[in-house]
């Protein structure tokens, strides 16, 4: 449910920024605005649906009265499973038609503007290169192929990684995150580990010269700009916690 009025996308290009807008702010939502979504959420209270604007914004409202509405819904009720699940599970559960609402959003715009064959591929194409929503907040995010040549290109290794956190004597990362947490599964596992990592919170990949901080209770990076924090804040931080844990503990 949109009050102020967007334009209506009807390019590839235009009907992707829609998505992105859409995207960020959903992500939004269930990771750095967690609690305030939690908040608004209350089982108490209507069929409420998560909506993500294009100008990266979110609010939780009621389905629009029109049918057929204008645009595809996302999914009704999320509010009644708020209170009879785990809040991670919860919040995964929201992903995930977070997911599918995005790109039945962005495929009824293809449709309505008669997107050809290639139209649509290039679409799709362009979407799949970004993490999905339900990626970004259980932490399963995984580098695309471009991002991994960018990581494998930049030098970075795991020994320099932790020679810099040992350096700060803190998890936190001035240039780029570490990689993900060794497994026992051999070298080849290894070689994924040391693609790095993405933010918690927006999923973008870290660039050079960025800011970023280690949540120590659920080990995921953020942008340092994406939790408002500054490296002058961060080194007067013992334990850091993101906005998703700090939420989670406020209720325990």
């Amino acid at each position: 449910m949109e009050g102020i009025p967007h334009p209506i996308p009807r390019t590839v290009d235009e009907v992707f920024d829609d998505f992105k807008g859409r995207r960020s702010g959903l992500i939004k939502a269930l990771t750095t605005d967690v609690g305030k979504f939690y908040q608004q959420c209350d089982p108490e209270k209507e069929n409420l649906c998560l909506y993500g604007l294009p100008n990266e914004t979110w609010e939780v409202n009621l389905p629009v009265e029109e049918v057929p509405p204008e645009l595809p819904e996302p999914a009704l009720g999320i509010n009644f499973a708020r209170d009879g699940m785990q809040e991670q599970d919860w919040l995964s559960l929201v992903a995930v038609h977070s997911d599918s609402w995005l790109l039945a959003v962005a495929f009824y715009f293809g449709a309505r503007f008669a997107f050809g064959k290639n139209e649509r591929k290039r679409l799709y194409m362009m979407i799949n290169d970004l993490p999905t929503i339900f990626e970004v907040v259980t932490g399963n995010v995984k580098p695309s192929k471009d991002q991994s040549a960018n990581h494998n290109s930049s030098g970075k290794s795991k020994s320099s990684a932790k020679s810099c956190q040992s350096e700060h004597q803190s998890k936190m990362v001035k240039v780029a995150p570490p990689p993900k947490d060794e497994d026992e599964s051999g070298e080849e596992d290894e070689e994924d580990d040391e693609q790095g990592a993405t933010c918690g919170a927006c999923g973008d990949s870290y660039g050079t010269d960025e800011f970023w901080i280690c949540c120590d209770i659920c080990e995921r990076w953020f942008h340092g700009k994406c939790v408002k924090i500054t490296p002058a804040k961060a080194e007067n931080i013992k334990q850091y916690k993101c906005p998703s844990c700090n939420s989670k503990r406020a209720r325990v």
